[in-house]
């Protein structure tokens, strides 16, 4: 975030130092406002640019074996420009890697998740998916794994088919 703020400075003052020579050029023709413009024009440039860029930046860094599942997308009236084109504010990756199960319960699996967002740090929850039942659970608080791979103290939630973090880790054993 820091390295963001410096670079949208830098930015103004050389559109504004761009300006000045411009004018200079043209023997002081053109009006004293348009430097500061250029300059505000400039830092709202690469500050959009930054939100636009941050999830191609982050998602492509991920390492291989972990998987972009959802993507959150996010529009403000504040940001006018977010209404032609919104822009990911955050997303879920599953780490393939990571994927277990237990030989007596092959519905059972279980994986990394890890929950991006644009000024928040990553946070990882482990994720336990029942394939057959269409359900999934995030590991939080007191579960329990029984030596037969049974599970509890689990909050289930059902899911439909057409959910991606269950297809994902079911599809990928």
């Amino acid at each position: 975030m820091f390295l963001e703020l410096i670079a949208t400075i830098v930015a103004g003052i050389a559109a504004a130092g761009m300006m000045m020579l411009v004018n200079r050029a043209l023997g002081q023709r053109l009006p004293k406002w348009l430097t500061p413009v250029a300059a505000g024009a400039a830092m709202i440039g690469v500050t959009i640019s930054n939100e636009y860029g941050w999830y191609g930046r982050t998602a492509g860094q991920l390492p291989e074996g972990v998987a972009v599942v959802e993507a959150v997308e996010n529009q403000s009236f504040y940001r006018p420009w977010t209404y032609v084109k919104p822009f990911t504010e955050r997303f879920v990756a599953v780490d393939t890697t990571t994927l277990r199960t237990h030989p007596d319960q092959p519905a059972l699996r279980m994986a990394d998740s890890y929950y991006f967002g644009r000024w928040a740090p990553v946070n990882r929850v482990g994720v336990l998916v029942d394939c057959e039942g269409q359900r999934r659970a995030a590991l939080t608080g007191d579960v329990a794994f029984a030596e037969d791979g049974t599970v509890s103290g689990v909050d289930w939630l059902s899911v439909g088919p057409d959910d991606v973090l269950l297809t994902t880790i079911c599809e990928g054993v």
